[in-house]
């Protein structure tokens, strides 16, 4: 008997990709090589027994603020998100910081007199219009006209230039060094192309359906999608590497949740990603604490995510060097804290923290001390309160996810235009030379993030290829 699709990987976007095609009436089969569910988005007690940390993905802006996360009964199915005090905060070492707040008003009186004029003029043409801004700016640009045309033209004008021309309307170092911050969730330079809107969306995230964390951990969205496949009828088959299409049911159409090249290999499309190319890596560490972080700032102490940079200049250095193939001497470093907004990420007054810095793809040193250093510069006492670290360079990434090739953990490089061209220049990026086979991951637009689109998008396109009609989303999830 021969299946409607398949879908090979199940992270966020390969269940998404499996929902949509079940929304449609077709039978789905998943088949996922790790013993569970999730991909980028998973939570596991990688320290000490009671400690669940997420290996990759921890703050969702983007999940909370998915248009199709949000027409999905995820909540039904126990996904719940956990806001923190702020969404995110940038401190320096003198204690000072600039804070990504809720409201656009709050953010940039963070920045000071100077620039808080600027951050309001830059962001009040787009409060209260998220919903809007999603759907277009989560959409493969090739999909026709965006439905308000005239205010993503608006938004455009300023996002399409690189963080870098962007960062040129501020002058003081608290609101530059914020926007350093949020750039680098991109893991590329500050002067790529598109960079600006892609900083932008994060921000305006935040002022709309904020940073929060899933409650219980990442694995909650995985777990979430899955069940709701469940309801649909749908099979997932974990424990399972494919290595070819021989080893996978006849199906109409093949949805790969994979990096590009992997899908190359097992489709037998050798030469159909040869140009894609592969970013820095991420050195991760995940601790047990016994204690808070001791952070200088007050502000950061109520942040869910925090930025270790001090100073625009240091964070572009940072992400350059990474870029060009050094490790950096000072990283610039991501870190957040579940555990200060979720109780139960962690046994009584313990915690776990989350942190990486950016190293060159593949590259085999130890950025340990450096990142160690960095973070005692913000919370002198850190290592104090160590507990346990759990430590994960490019090589450990990629063995734990086939998909972070090199420890690339966003699916294909950001630099210059790969940002906006993702994985190749192709009017319909989805599609591949096999009229059967189909990539759904992140390497495709709307690019890196647990957010389901690059899914929602992909299935949408075979449904198209097989003369099915989609059916559409609802405005609410029930």
């Amino acid at each position: 008997m021969t299946t409607d699709a398949v879908v090979v990987g199940a992270g966020p976007n390969g269940l998404t990709a499996a929902v949509e095609l079940a929304r449609a009436g077709l039978t789905v089969e998943v088949f996922e090589a790790a013993g569970t569910v999730g991909g980028g988005a998973r939570t596991e007690e990688l320290t000490l027994p009671g400690f669940r940390h997420d290996p990759c993905s921890t703050a969702h802006p983007f999940g909370a603020g998915s248009p199709v996360f949000n027409a999905l009964p995820l909540a039904r199915h126990g996904l719940e998100w956990v806001h923190p005090d702020l969404p995110a905060a940038h401190p320096f070492p003198d204690g000072r910081a600039a804070v990504v707040a809720r409201t656009v008003g709050a953010t940039a009186a963070s920045l000071g007199p100077r620039d808080a004029g600027a951050y309001r003029r830059l962001f009040e043409p787009f409060t209260g219009h998220w919903d809007e801004l999603a759907r277009d700016f989560f959409r493969p640009q090739w999909l026709g006209l965006p439905r308000h045309p005239l205010r993503y033209a608006l938004f455009g004008a300023v996002g399409a230039w690189p963080l870098a021309v962007l960062a040129r309307r501020f002058h003081g170092e608290l609101a530059r060094g914020m926007l350093a911050g949020v750039a680098a969730h991109l893991i590329g330079p500050l002067y790529g192309p598109g960079t600006a809107g892609a900083t932008m969306m994060f921000l305006l995230a935040a002022h709309s359906v904020g940073w929060p964390f899933a409650c219980g951990g990442s694995q909650a969205i995985s777990d979430a999608l899955a069940a709701h496949l469940a309801e649909l009828g749908g099979t997932v088959h974990t424990g399972v590497t494919v290595t070819s299409l021989a080893e996978l049911p006849p199906a109409r159409a093949y949805l790969f949740d994979t990096s590009p090249t992997a899908l190359a290999r097992i489709a037998g499309l050798r030469g159909a990603y040869r140009s894609v190319r592969y970013g820095p890596a991420a050195f991760k560490i995940d601790y047990a604490l016994d204690g808070p972080v001791p952070w200088t700032s007050p502000q950061a102490a109520r942040a869910g995510t925090v930025h270790l940079g001090a100073s625009y200049q240091e964070v572009a250095t940072a992400l350059a060097a990474a870029t060009h193939g050094r490790a950096p001497e000072v990283p610039f470093v991501l870190t957040a804290q579940p555990s200060l907004f979720d109780p139960t990420r962690a046994p009584a007054g313990k915690h776990v923290f989350w942190a990486y810095g950016h190293v060159p793809n593949g590259w085999r040193g130890d950025l340990t001390s450096a990142i160690e250093r960095q973070i005692e510069r913000f919370a002198p006492g850190f290592t104090d309160r160590v507990l346990a670290r759990a430590v994960a360079g490019p090589a450990e990434l990629a063995a734990r996810n086939a998909n972070y090739v090199g420890g690339d953990m966003l699916c294909g490089s950001a630099a210059g235009l790969r940002l906006l061209i993702r994985p190749v220049l192709r009017r319909v990026p989805y599609a591949t030379d096999d009229p059967a086979v189909f990539l759904c991951s992140q390497a495709t637009p709307p690019g890196p993030g647990v957010h389901g689109m690059s899914g929602h998008h992909a299935a949408r396109t075979v449904l198209r290829r097989l003369g099915v009609r989609p059916r559409p989303l609802p405005s609410t999830a029930s």
